[in-house]
């Protein structure tokens, strides 16, 4: 499946916050990337700000707008609140346990590990990173 590639320091300079962690170049630059520099910009729109928010937790969790959509759509069919439930559904793939147990310094290396057949679930090796895996 495919997944960004580009410049991940672009990415944190447009949203304003450090998405892959912590970056350097935020202290350096605090504005967004561009020709046009650190001008003033038009005031933000609600839908604006709402898809900022999206695009900000998907390149969060390293996902592809169908990904995301379809751990959308999960997340309103089970019961509860659809923004909670979708984050509990993103933290329990097998790349984000994976992280944050601290086996890999970042998600993209996590999600690798898990392609690669480093980790094993119960015993058995696992590649699919987005293995949704039971809290016990």
């Amino acid at each position: 499946m495919a997944r960004y590639t580009g410049p991940r320091t672009r990415i944190s300079r447009r949203f304003g916050t450090p998405i892959f962690g912590q970056s350097k170049y935020l202290e350096r630059r605090n504005y967004g990337p561009g020709v046009h520099g650190p001008k003033s910009r038009r005031k933000v729109t609600d839908y604006a700000l709402g898809l900022l928010e999206k695009q900000k937790l998907r390149y969060y969790y390293g996902l592809m707008e169908r990904q995301f959509r379809n751990v959308y759509e999960r997340a309103l069919k089970r019961r509860g609140v659809t923004g909670e439930t979708m984050l509990q559904i993103l933290e329990t793939r097998l790349d984000n346990v994976v992280y944050h147990l601290g086996f890999a310094n970042t998600r993209p290396a996590a999600r690798q590990m898990v392609s690669h057949g480093h980790i094993r679930v119960n015993g058995r090796k696992v590649n699919i990173p987005s293995c949704a895996l039971k809290v016990n």
